[in-house]
């Protein structure tokens, strides 16, 4: 029993010892290796209005394109409420080509031939009141006083007809204010923001990509009521990528901005992925409990993103990686 005990004793210590040289002789060649995971960025992609959703276009792991239609809510109400506002537009749009092309010639000849005919009025009227003025000075009994008052009364009423008629025709000829013209003008542009918001409104009912993606779930489906507070697809960008890894205080000097790495997997470790260190944390933290050695989990650390380049695709969300950066030795 000894001699086992023994025997594992030195099993341990030979393997502690071929880590350590190992550690070292990884040191020595000037290649520092950190281990960490794949990270990328997310979206949670919701409509933008409220609505039913009609259809989804894609599913879990298909790749889409900047711009695609994913989905579509039913925008039937708003479409209708659109068809409303264009007619409603199309009105005011035609009374104010009307208030700026002023009175049509056949309106202000009209107004001409009234007070033509109220200027007629008036004469006639004078005329009457003169034979009745006349009839009443020199024959008394032939007429009343009251004839010749209203005669009088009937030729006041022409002459202000005619002053009537008169400036109905300097309207007719001046044409609409100006003032009237730039209300019409403001009330066209109303009714065209209200048809524009419509029809911003509809398209919005479709769903499309703002960038390269690929699907990672579906969360809502035809026949749910979507909101902009209720995500109906979770994508996954794919660019940029980066492995987050950490490094130890006393490696941080030998590891900057911009420096080239490898970044390796353990499915294709003979394929490694090229990246750049793209970013360091300035201020340390405790090791992530992923990392499974009691010395590690209670180091400081500092996080280091490798960004890459991963034309392929090959690395996925959260999978494990090795990243080896050429680095200078340490002085000894």
């Amino acid at each position: 029993m000894k001699r086992i005990l023994v025997l594992a004793i030195l099993i341990l210590a030979a393997a502690s010892g071929w880590y350590w040289w190992q550690s070292r002789e990884e040191v020595s060649s000037g290649e520092l290796e950190l281990l960490g995971n794949v990270d990328i960025r997310q979206i949670s992609l919701a409509f933008d209005g409220t609505g039913r959703v009609l259809d989804l276009r894609v599913e879990e792991g298909d790749r889409v394109r900047a711009g695609q239609v994913l989905g579509r809510v039913d925008t039937r109400t708003l479409e209708l409420q659109a068809a409303e506002a264009e007619a409603r537009a199309e009105a005011q749009r035609q009374a104010l080509r009307a208030l700026r092309e002023g009175s049509r010639p056949e309106e202000i000849d009209a107004a001409r031939a009234q007070l033509a005919a109220a200027e007629a009025g008036a004469r006639r009227a004078d005329l009457d009141l003169t034979r009745a003025t006349r009839l009443l000075e020199t024959t008394s009994s032939a007429i009343s006083q009251q004839s010749v008052d209203l005669a009088r009364s009937e030729a006041d009423t022409a002459r202000a007809s005619v002053d009537q008629m008169r400036a109905t025709l300097r309207l007719a000829e001046a044409g609409p204010r100006a003032e009237d013209i730039a209300g019409a003008a403001a009330e066209l542009k109303a009714a065209e923001a209200a048809l524009a918001l419509l029809r911003h409104q509809i398209a919005e009912g479709e769903l499309r990509a703002p960038t390269d993606a690929i699907v990672r779930s579906r969360l809502l489906e035809p026949g749910d009521m979507a909101s902009p507070g209720s995500p109906a697809l979770a994508l996954a960008l794919t660019s940029p990528k980066w492995a987050r890894v950490y490094v130890n205080e006393p490696d941080l000097g030998r590891v900057r901005t911009g420096m080239r790495a490898q970044v390796f997997t353990d499915s294709a470790p003979e394929q490694p992925v090229e990246g750049t260190v793209g970013y360091i944390s300035s201020v340390a933290e405790f090791t992530p409990k992923s990392v499974q050695t009691e010395e590690l989990r209670t180091s400081l650390v500092y996080e280091v993103r490798v960004v890459v380049e991963d034309a392929g695709d090959a690395l996925r969300l959260g999978q494990p990686v090795t990243v080896r950066l050429p680095v200078e030795a340490p002085p000894s």
